[in-house]
């Protein structure tokens, strides 16, 4: 084989390969049936082997081409990564920043970091695409946002001073830039107090939970917690509005993590909740982007205009460690 293969022989195999026919695949690509079995005949001579076995009732794959399949599907999925990262460096030179934001614009300080953004690079066009945590995180490496915020647990070595240096996280891939380091309460009805005073997280593992979406920073907070433990917690209802949360517990069907501002309106007069004393998470809220990428002009404007808004001296430290790492802390 002289040059790899091109990205639509091997889309076409990987379509076939899933399809079992060439029509099936040439409806799903929007080709024609000959072009994808004169893409599927080029692949199969530039690489010297056979990758399907031609049958009455459709294309079956040979020993070769299932051994090949999964590394056609790194190709593609790394192509598509090279065309992303492409476009956005392209968006770059042109003066725009994506950034992915969560929660509520006034605990991120979302409207004095644009304000910030826009008096140091005044030529650039912001765009921001809201979600919530791990998506953010996720697009950013896919090259969809070029920053974003992002919550994960405080790490241990960052307690009880903590530092606001930069620190990366999946082995290097992703840095970040903690802005505030805050805790999350567990309420539960008032009725439970019996069942939630006093207990640590293998007694509060045995009662109902309230669902977040999958890509929430609370699910992973508490499933990182739980599962340690020997399995997750039932859950029982779901919702992916904070406010939701509060009223979800105070009816009486669950328990729920829940941020100290968004509690604090409710304390001030009658609630139907309790919050569990001897258990919270605390937690850093990042400014986030590809390691690769932290020196890019517009990017390295955003971090410093998200330490502005913040109020935040950034520090030249880095502190390594795998995303799993995380604490839940006992009072």
């Amino acid at each position: 084989m002289n040059e790899l293969p091109r990205t639509q022989a091997l889309r076409c195999f990987i379509t076939v390969a899933r399809e079992g026919t060439v029509s099936r695949a040439a409806a799903v690509l929007n080709l024609t049936q000959p072009a994808v079995s004169l893409q599927l005949k080029g692949l199969e001579e530039s690489v010297g082997l056979p990758l399907f076995n031609r049958t009455p009732g459709g294309f079956a794959l040979t020993e070769a081409g299932a051994a090949l399949l999964p590394l056609a599907h790194k190709a593609v999925s790394a192509s598509s990564e090279f065309k992303a990262m492409a476009e956005t460096l392209k968006e770059a030179q042109c003066g725009t920043l994506r950034v992915g934001t969560i929660l509520d614009p006034e605990f991120t300080r979302l409207g004095p970091f644009v304000r910030s953004l826009a008096e140091s690079a005044k030529e650039t066009e912001v765009f921001l695409h809201h979600g919530v945590s791990d998506d953010v995180l996720a697009r950013i490496g896919r090259g969809e946002l070029d920053v974003g915020y992002y919550v994960d647990a405080t790490p241990p070595d960052a307690l009880p001073h903590h530092s606001f240096a930069e620190r990366t996280i999946e082995d290097g891939r992703y840095r970040l830039a903690p802005l505030l380091s805050y805790d999350y309460r567990i309420i539960a009805p008032i009725a439970w107090s019996g069942q939630v005073m006093g207990k640590g997280w293998a007694e509060l593992a045995d009662l109902p939970w309230l669902a977040t979406p999958t890509h929430s920073g609370h699910r992973r907070l508490l499933d990182e917690i739980f599962r340690p433990l020997g399995a997750l917690p039932k859950r029982v209802a779901f919702t992916d509005q904070e406010e939701a949360m509060i009223d979800f517990v105070e009816s009486g069907i669950c328990l729920s993590l829940a941020r100290d501002s968004v509690l604090a309106p409710r304390l001030s007069r009658l609630h139907n909740f309790i919050i569990a004393d001897k258990v919270k998470v605390t937690c850093d809220l990042s400014f986030a982007c590809l390691a690769t990428r932290r020196q890019e002009p517009a990017i390295a404007h955003a971090f410093a205009a998200v330490q502005t808004a913040w109020d935040i001296k950034p520090t030249i430290a880095v502190t390594a460690g795998p995303r799993t790492r995380r604490v839940a802390r006992n009072t």
